[in-house]
């Protein structure tokens, strides 16, 4: 399904930019004219959806909706909606390599706010008129996240599950009394998403307009405080109360002796079988709508999932539980057609993850940070694999190249040295991407970081860690036209 391709992995947040936080604005422009000039054909994001707590991408407020801190500022000054006046001397945090998500949290949210004001005052009869065909083409997940967010705030940020029990329960009196109360607010949110969405559309037809596909990602879960939990609680399987009776994890393993308490709530397969998968049928068709591409996290999940009995301290006690496997994929496929779908197949792989990955002819992750591993061979060195795959130098779970190749023991340094026939330590990140790009993968992709030579202070996620993470900015500057021309010279190199 996949041409022989190469791009690079960067999240619109770490982009450049004097508001505190990449953007979609003139810097995402400015990212798919390097591309281009890189002669590359994807663009990898991460999930694009309003973050919470710990600003993780993988844990947002709705599977559907869009991050509000990705709305660029000076595209609503074209439109008349803020003036330069409303963003002077506005502290959205004082390092441009590094997002403060507490500023960036407490001055966009005014200063969208007096967007929409302007936006309702100003009585542009166009824009009007774009934001009610937005909301009744969206309605479907629209109505019920607009309305969530704004119970959220009127509830002071709690959980949808710690809200007044009519609403948490959804009785229809307390949706309308709610929906009547909070009209304005309502508003306010649903003026948001189609902000988010009028400049992310933009971008995206940018990108294919020059030739660039963009690769988007799935979480397989969701959060326990998002909209999707909230108005679909018969999907997932909760108690009576609405507690979760089992979450998700992953079991003990090398990596931590007590497993790995996600805390998810996990779905009702058969609940979700009996409905023809209607949800996840949704789910992927918006998906496709902002993407082209879709990288799902977690594919073992699907075959098998570790449930966790609720209010466990840790992940030991779970079991493994039988997935929905290809039936889910196959009705999925009878609604949208052929999937352009990219598995999450790491860590620990059974024959069932194989036998479903190759039955949906999804092709699978292979990570080069992975590969050199002086003791033993494995399936991440690019002389074993096939076609049918995907290879990473890393993901947004790893170690930039540079900062593996740091930490790394003298043996597994001098295995990656011979393997790469590198002849220098300092060019070892660029010998990784080309051990990739040469490779048979129909795909190969490399995050920014590793085109760079950044080490660790350039990770952007350490997993297991509550906070800290999501944080690397692009310095601006730093993607030049000798860069371009460098990753372009490999990749006509190479075919891709």
């Amino acid at each position: 399904m996949f041409e022989r391709s190469s791009g690079i992995l960067l999240h619109p947040t770490s982009l450049p930019g004097k508001y505190g936080i990449g953007s979609l604005g003139k810097e995402a422009y400015k990212f798919v004219d390097f591309l281009k000039k890189s002669n590359q054909k994807l663009w990898q994001i991460f999930p694009l959806g309003p973050t919470g707590y710990g600003d993780s991408p993988y844990q947002c407020f709705s599977s559907f909706a869009g991050n509000p801190y990705l709305i660029d500022f000076d595209l609503l000054i074209e439109q008349n909606l803020l003036t330069e006046e409303d963003l002077k001397d506005v502290n959205f945090g004082g390092n441009e390599e590094y997002i403060d998500y507490g500023a960036i949290y407490n001055q966009k949210y005014p200063l969208l706010r007096k967007a929409y004001e302007n936006f309702k005052a100003n009585g542009n009869k166009e824009l009007k008129e774009k934001l009610e065909t937005f909301k009744t083409e969206n309605s479907s997940w629209l109505d019920d996240y607009s309305l969530y967010i704004s119970l959220k705030n009127h509830f002071n940020g709690l959980p949808w599950n710690e809200w007044e029990d009519d609403i948490r329960t959804r009785k229809e009196a307390a949706i309308n009394k709610y929906k009547a109360e909070l009209v304005n607010e309502i508003e306010y949110h649903n003026f948001i998403q189609f902000l988010f969405f009028t400049q992310w559309n933009n971008v995206k037809k940018y990108a294919n307009d020059n030739g660039i596909k963009i690769i988007g990602d799935i979480p397989i879960f969701v959060a326990v405080d998002s909209s999707d939990a909230w108005a679909n609680p018969e999907i997932f399987l909760f108690d009576p109360e609405l507690k979760p009776v089992k979450v998700a994890g992953v079991p003990p393993d090398y990596f931590s002796a007590t497993g790995q308490l996600w805390g998810n709530p996990l779905y009702d397969w058969d609940k979700l079988k009996e409905l023809n998968y209607k949800w996840w049928v949704d789910r992927v068709r918006a998906n496709l709508s902002t993407c082209d591409i879709i990288r799902i996290d977690h594919f073992r999940g699907f075959d098998e999932y570790w449930a966790v009995p609720y209010g466990d301290k840790t992940a030991e006690n779970g079991t493994w539980c039988p997935g929905p496997r290809t039936d889910l994929f196959n009705a999925i496929k009878n609604e949208l057609g052929e999937l352009p779908i990219i598995a999450e197949d790491l860590g620990t792989m059974t024959q069932g993850v194989i036998d479903l990955r190759e039955a949906t002819g999804f092709p699978g992750m292979k990570i080069l940070g992975f590969a050199f591993d002086s003791k033993e061979e494995n399936d991440y060195l690019p002389h074993t694999y096939t076609k049918n795959c995907v290879v990473y130098t890393g993901t947004h779970d790893n170690d930039t190249l540079i900062g593996w190749f740091t930490k790394a023991n003298e043996d597994d340094k001098q295995f990656a040295r011979n393997y790469l026939n590198s002849r220098s330590d300092n060019e070892i990140h660029w010998d990784a991407i080309r051990g990739a790009w040469s490779s048979v993968a129909n795909m190969a992709i490399a995050p920014i970081q590793d085109f760079l030579g950044l080490g660790s202070e350039a990770r952007i996620n350490t997993p297991g860690l509550a906070s800290g993470n999501w944080q690397w900015r692009l310095k601006d500057g730093v993607l030049t036209d000798e860069l371009a021309e460098r990753i372009a010279k490999l990749t006509k190199v190479y075919s891709r």
